[in-house]
């Protein structure tokens, strides 16, 4: 029985994926795969990608340009949320599987196809993002997940793409999986999977290691505007421009690298090395513009915002109304988010050296100064403490006249 006559496949051309297309074919008797490939600034010769889609049985092969919009309504709102998945991961990949499913439902009603299609496996985040997304955005389509129907190796699916003329993307010897976008580099699986090691230098391309780093720091600054980062060092610069230049500038100290173990969605643990040298440092730049910025209330109340803003990201809910009531939130702290965040870089590490908002900062020195210049009421601080400690006092009364009973 045929699961679909025509299907909308995301393709990235890795072992998975380009499985995918003879597996449909074959094994689900699909008339038609048309592969979409998002190009989200990874760098590859893309042509050779959706040549690839072709040779393994692809009707259509199409590659979108989708790195302007990434950055802008996806790595942009990231920054104004401090989004750091258990206070560490900066989201670099689970932030574009939105975009790329939200393109699959256009491209699958602008092609006529009842079904899309993706090659995520049954132990990965990826599945949900993209059944989660997919479900929201087009109910009536079908969703196809070969790799979670095959019981094939990694090995064994490397063979079987061969059988159709699909040459393997890694060494058999050295399967990393790895995923690449403007934001930074995931990678997973070989020897990484034995905790007990460190990650060999070949895992990382972002990042310096700290021995080859420059023995010179690098100091820059971070102008940001409404949350936004706008321009380095006094240059304004557009959003895909200032990340790929943070990139380079953080990445040659050897800033950005992550390696960690991660709590799946589905439930496992599982150690992940991340590089993410200029999305990191920009979100951290953003905290310390916002502890400059924002008053003690609305920061505590941020942080918690933040964190399950993370969490609904990483775990798929983009498009859910929690997620859109999270952003309005933020978006009203971010009016005041402006100034600029000087840092120094060396060796690994960003050190901030400096804070500046003209308009905006609540930091104001005739309260914090010890000097002549202070206009802070000490004499008042006596009367405050009494009524702040008032009911710990209280307690304390109370409980006394129990002891004495």
């Amino acid at each position: 029985m045929k699961h679909a006559k025509k299907v909308v496949l995301a393709f990235s051309g890795g072992v998975d994926t380009s499985a995918c297309i003879p597996f449909l074919l074959n094994e689900y008797g699909v008339d038609e795969v048309v592969a979409f490939a998002a190009d989200l600034g990874q760098g590859d010769e893309l042509e050779s990608v959706r040549q690839k889609a072709l040779t393994a049985g692809a009707s259509q092969s199409l590659v979108d340009d989708l790195i302007k919009p990434f950055i802008e309504e996806f790595a942009f709102p990231a920054i104004r949320a401090n989004a750091l998945y258990e206070g560490k991961y900066p989201l670099s990949t689970a932030l574009a599987r939105p975009l790329i499913a939200r393109r699959l439902v256009e491209i699958a009603r602008e092609v006529g196809a009842d079904a899309v299609a993706h090659g995520c496996t049954g132990k990965g985040n990826d599945q949900v993002r993209f059944d989660l997304a997919i479900g929201t955005l087009a109910p009536e389509l079908k969703v196809l997940t070969p790799a979670r129907e095959w019981t094939m190796s990694r090995e064994e699916l490397i063979t079987y793409g061969e059988r159709f003329g699909i040459p393997a993307p890694v060494s058999k010897k050295s399967p990393y999986s790895i995923d690449l976008n403007l934001l930074g580099r995931s990678i997973e699986a070989g020897s990484l999977e034995d905790l007990s090691l460190p990650p060999m230098e070949d895992v990382f391309q972002m990042t310096s290691s700290i021995e080859k780093s420059p023995e010179k720091f690098d100091e820059i600054e971070i102008l940001f505007e409404n949350g936004n980062p706008i321009a380095i060092d006094g240059i304004h610069l557009d959003p895909v421009s200032l990340i790929s230049k943070v990139n380079i500038l953080a990445g040659r100290h050897g800033f950005g690298r992550i390696d960690m173990i991660e709590n799946r969605v589905v439930g496992i643990k599982s150690r992940e090395i991340y590089e993410t040298p200029g999305l990191l440092l920009l979100i951290k730049a953003h905290q310390e513009l916002e502890s400059l910025t924002l008053p003690a209330d609305v920061l505590k109340t941020k942080l918690n915002i933040d964190r399950q803003w993370a969490e609904l990201v990483y775990q798929g809910l983009w498009f859910t109304p929690l997620k859109n009531a999270l952003d309005g939130f933020i978006e009203r702290t971010q009016n005041d988010v402006n100034g600029s965040i000087k840092i120094r870089l060396h060796k690994g590490n960003m050190i901030i050296i400096g804070r500046n908002s003209t308009n905006n900062s609540l930091y104001l020195s005739d309260y914090s100064t010890y000097g002549n210049k202070d206009k802070f009421q000490h004499q008042l601080a006596k009367g405050f403490i009494y009524i702040w400690g008032l009911p710990s006092r209280i307690w304390a009364e109370v409980n006394s006249r129990k002891e004495l009973k």
